[in-house]
């Protein structure tokens, strides 16, 4: 939302994060952090259709989002749908009329996302020319470094290396930005 809300401790019109939308929104000030909630009545909302995916399964939920609000691949968005639980997401693909990478919520079909409160790393352990494969789900903003000692499933092993989700091999990143972590067993 761009500039349209004030916020109660900045006394000024800010941009905000809708966290969640119903009669009212719970809304975040993008500059000091503060959460609170705005009537929405000045709002046109919108429905939207958010397929959010967890490891190997999906599921399909239905929002309703102010319609002026821009979704853009790659950033975070909070899916809410008052029935079930709710999911932290980050959109990965974008339907209008065709794919796109950005568009305003009303001209959007459906928006695919990745849950990334809790995720699924993937942990390739080796010793002696074995290699032993191991999924754990942990939390999304969970940080993994080279050289960190840890244990899974009673294995204990020492990360040596990790391959992120933009092809990179960094020294330290959250696990929702892994695709793999490999370790030496201790």
């Amino acid at each position: 939302m761009e500039g349209d809300i004030i916020c109660p401790a900045c006394d000024s019109a800010t941009e905000h994060t809708v966290l969640h939308a119903g009669r009212d929104l719970v809304v975040r000030c993008e500059v000091c952090g503060t959460v609170h909630s705005v009537t929405s009545h000045h709002l046109r909302m919108t429905p939207l259709k958010v397929v959010v995916s967890s490891g190997p399964n999906s599921r399909v939920y239905r929002v309703s989002v102010p319609q002026n609000d821009m979704l853009s691949v790659g950033s975070e968005i909070v899916v809410d749908d008052g029935q079930s639980d709710v999911v932290v997401a980050e959109v990965t693909a974008i339907e209008a009329e065709r794919r796109v990478s950005c568009a305003l919520a009303k001209d959007v079909k459906c928006v695919w996302a990745r849950a990334v409160d809790d995720v699924v790393v993937k942990i390739s352990v080796y010793r002696a020319g074995r290699t032993r494969s191991f999924r754990i789900m942990t939390k999304g903003d969970e940080v993994f470094s080279v050289g960190d000692v840890r244990d899974v499933e009673g294995v204990r092993y020492r990360i040596v290396k990790i391959k992120g989700r933009d092809g990179g091999f960094p020294e330290s990143s959250e696990a929702r930005d892994i695709v793999r972590v490999w370790g030496r067993q201790l």
